[in-house]
């Protein structure tokens, strides 16, 4: 092992997790938001076990079985290191997705320039005004250049949203799509409700499943219920 690595685990094989595609999951330590609902605790909270130098030889293992490969976490972005490991990876052939809750806008602007950023899984945690109670977290700026960079280079990403309902309501849903919606975003804005009984950051009581029954589409946003797995 590593000193320092960044790398947490590693899901072999996904076909949940990049749309369209064969994909493993690379999970990085580490986070820089605390989002109570989060069921990545131990990754959150944990170190990096695995060396990059392992997770390369896997990944030439998989040459030709695989499209691409999930950088998630955690918060992958956090880590100076994912740069020159995207180009390494680049350099296998593989499609890079990157799950991230947009506070470094920065790092996307600088895996796009290399080449090295094909889609992109943006979390929008919450409304500005809900938003530090929810990630514990003043990120909300970063996460606003992160979304008008996506836009603005026309990179494919979705937008996703994990609803709890004693932290969002239903007009905080709605709020939220009509932000997504007046800066300019055309793709699919993906709800996934909390999963209910599942280890997470903070001991949090069962969320009402109900409140996501509504249409929350708008002529020209589509909103779509994401099943929690």
């Amino acid at each position: 092992m590593s000193k320092g690595t960044p790398i947490y685990d590693i899901t072999p094989f996904t076909l949940l997790d990049y749309p369209d595609k064969t994909a493993c999951i690379i999970w990085y330590a580490g986070c820089n938001m605390r989002c109570g609902y989060c069921y990545n605790p131990d990754i959150v909270l944990g170190k990096g076990k695995i060396s990059i130098e392992e997770v390369l030889r896997f990944l030439k293992s998989r040459k030709g079985l695989l499209d691409g490969i999930v950088m998630s976490g955690g918060e992958c972005t956090m880590h100076p290191s994912l740069i020159t490991f995207a180009q390494e990876v680049k350099k296998l052939g593989m499609l890079i997705k990157v799950d991230t809750n947009g506070s470094r806008p920065g790092v996307l602007k600088k895996l796009y320039e290399n080449g090295t950023l094909d889609y992109v899984a943006l979390d929008f945690k919450a409304t500005p005004q809900k938003f530090q109670s929810i990630t514990k977290s003043n990120l909300f700026t970063p996460f606003e250049k992160s979304l008008s960079f996506l836009i603005q280079h026309q990179i494919p990403f979705e937008v996703r949203t994990t609803v709890h309902s004693k932290q969002l309501s239903s007009d905080d849903i709605c709020k939220m799509r009509d932000y997504l919606s007046e800066k300019g975003y055309r793709g699919t804005y993906y709800l996934q409700h909390y999963v209910n009984d599942t280890k997470t950051i903070e001991s949090l009581k069962p969320s009402d499943k109900n409140m996501l029954d509504q249409n929350f589409s708008k002529q020209n946003l589509k909103v779509e219920i994401r099943s929690s797995l």
